[in-house]
């Protein structure tokens, strides 16, 4: 039963990552033809997050009141709309300029913020998704549960973006239309097969305990907790840092290596694919031999130095080299983050504490690309990597400051209760 339900929830995030992926490498280009710079192009990624912000915790702790099943259709559904207001763009932009007699590009523009709003705001599926994992496995098996997250994840960005790029040369806007027509049929997926995995009396106990309210003073307390507010901090420094990667690196392909959307797509494919394999196969393995607290610590380290590097890389072949310890690294550090915090946590927290941790991670993607837009545009392609690197120092300190020396090592002291 497990398993099965496992699948199910690969089957409906992979679809959902490969709508988002179809998209991503368009993102600057679909920008910049209706003349935006690469500031506006941080933040038109950065208001999708910022949006996210506000909905994944609202979702998450949703999902522990009424279940993980409605909230999924819900969240679903609001992707579908942002994706098809996304591919309307050009012509309701077109039309409202001869309405209004405002500049049609602007008015494009501004409808394009507002669809990665609406998907932002209801794009809770991830951390409902995680919950749902969380919901069907134990202690000793949600590192590889949540792996799998990561591998759909990654195997959403291996044929999203190539087909992105590749749909692209018939227009901009047909990956769009083809990303809406797979969140309807994710929508249909999770309304005919989807069991709800967290039980009624569970839902009864957190609606007695638990009020679906998200705003500063409950993140603020989650960071003031022993155990939890380690790991958010951590998670929050390591999300800024990659995010500064993930969100420029389209920006990066195009000013310092001159490729273009299809180009860009293949190679986010290859990421893609690197993800897929470390998350699907590699983090199993990985979370069994070592604790979490070394996993942390080693993966810190690596991608500290990999960002460094990526930040001068000036050709495809080095590119693609640094690229393995960079998705490598990052795909189980934020896995083993994700295992970690929900096993400090009550059951009946599972679904509030990732929608709080979602909310952290996109509060990065507001700040790194905004950040990261001004960095390329002010300082060169190297500013945003070595952004990154130097974040990512401040990370390996925090760890061992915090989660290495304060923490247990978990299978040590699992081993000695037997």
């Amino acid at each position: 039963m497990e398993n099965k339900r496992l699948f199910n929830i690969f089957i409906i995030v992979f679809i959902d990552l490969l709508g988002f992926g179809l998209i991503l490498p368009l993102l600057p280009f679909y920008a910049d033809e209706f003349g935006a710079t690469p500031f506006l192009v941080g933040l038109l990624t950065a208001i999708y997050a910022a949006a996210q912000l506000i909905g994944a915790p609202l979702l998450g702790r949703l999902s522990d009141r009424f279940g993980r099943r409605p909230i999924l259709l819900i969240s679903i559904f609001g992707t579908f709309l942002g994706f098809l207001l996304f591919g309307l763009a050009i012509p309701l932009g077109q039309k409202l300029s001869v309405l209004l007699g405002l500049p049609a590009n602007q008015l494009i523009l501004a409808l394009l913020f507002i669809s990665r709003a609406v998907d932002g705001f209801t794009g809770g599926n991830i951390s409902v998704a995680q919950a749902y994992i969380t919901d069907v496995t134990t202690d000793e098996t949600r590192a590889k549960g949540l792996g799998l997250v990561g591998a759909a994840f990654g195997l959403g960005f291996v044929f999203g973006p190539a087909m992105g790029g590749f749909l692209s040369s018939y227009g901009f806007a047909v990956p769009a239309y083809v990303a809406a027509g797979l969140s309807a049929m994710n929508l249909i997926m999770v309304g005919l097969w989807l069991p709800e995995s967290l039980p009624k009396e569970e839902r009864n106990a957190a609606a007695l305990e638990k009020k679906p309210k998200v705003d500063l003073k409950a993140l603020i307390q989650a960071l003031r907790r022993p155990k939890v507010g380690p790991i958010l901090s951590v998670s929050f420094f390591y999300g800024l840092a990659f995010a500064l990667f993930s969100t420029m690196f389209s920006l990066f392909a195009q000013y310092k290596l001159d490729l273009d959307a299809r180009q860009t797509g293949y190679i986010l494919a290859y990421i893609g694919v690197l993800i897929a394999l470390v998350q699907g196969v590699g983090i199993g393995p990985i979370s069994k031999r070592f604790s979490d607290r070394w996993i942390m610590m080693a993966t810190t380290i690596i991608l500290t130095v990999s960002l460094g590097i990526w930040a001068f890389t000036g050709g495809i072949v080095l590119l693609l080299i640094i690229l393995i310890p960079i998705a490598g690294t990052s795909g189980v550090l934020n896995t083993v983050l994700r295992s970690s915090l929900t096993k400090v946590v009550e059951k009946e927290e599972i679904g509030g504490i990732l929608g709080i941790s979602a909310s952290f991670e996109s509060l990065t993607r507001v700040i790194a690309p905004s950040l990261g837009g001004f960095l390329l545009g002010s300082l060169g392609t190297w500013a945003p990597g070595v952004a990154g690197a130097v974040i990512m120092f401040g990370v390996i300190i925090l760890v061992w400051m915090t989660i290495f020396k304060q923490f247990g090592d978990e299978k040590k002291t699992a081993k000695a209760s037997r």
